[in-house]
């Protein structure tokens, strides 16, 4: 049987260092592909995603557990790391240069890249619309899909707080592809977008 994250992040705290590197495989993914859905930037979310679990793991004792899950905890870190940290959107662009030049493989996976960058930044510009409480609402909810409660206990707010930001939200996006032409498949398509 898999042992719980609380668990784990007791054992951790203990001085278990395999526990955490268990946690770490449990939910980086999700970690990463929240990340990049709210920055449109493989690079800085794997940089961040960095971030989020070396401060879990400095905070490793004051952990918050939800219905037997960290994950919402995480997310809150991850929503506090981008709200902190800042970088440069376009730093790996010498990155890519380089890759491009080693060959057709390496190329198609720099160009998949590019299109998914350049596909998040254009769902990015219609929720960067929004006030920012509502754009982590909508990251958390919609994209990573955590249910009111988890997104609550990340955002550390009270369960209507995140209801009420969700529906403004939609309402606003709804009002704004009206407006503008783009459809709902859209914001569809950058929930599954990522690496």
């Amino acid at each position: 049987m898999q042992a719980s994250d609380d668990t784990l992040f007791r054992a951790s705290a203990a001085g278990n260092q395999a526990a955490f590197g268990e946690l770490y495989e449990r939910h980086a993914r999700a970690i990463y592909n929240y990340l990049f859905r709210r920055l449109a930037d493989w690079s800085e979310a794997e940089d961040l995603t960095a971030v989020v679990f070396l401060e879990a793991f400095r905070r490793r004792n004051d952990v918050v557990v939800v219905e037997g899950k960290v994950l919402p905890w995480l997310y809150g870190i991850a929503t506090n790391v981008l709200r902190n940290r800042r970088r440069a959107l376009w730093r790996h662009r010498g990155l890519l240069a380089q890759l491009e030049s080693r060959g057709d493989a390496v190329a198609a996976d720099v160009a998949d890249r590019a299109a998914a960058t350049q596909q998040m930044r254009a769902v990015l510009g219609r929720i960067a619309s929004l006030p920012r409480r509502q754009q982590d609402v909508v990251a958390l909810c919609i994209w990573s899909g955590l249910n009111y409660e988890e997104a609550a206990a990340a955002l550390d707010v009270p369960v209507g707080t995140v209801r009420s930001r969700l529906a403004r939200a939609r309402a606003a996006l709804t009002e704004l592809d009206s407006a503008s032409g783009h459809t709902e498949d859209e914001m569809e398509l950058a929930r599954s977008t990522g690496r």
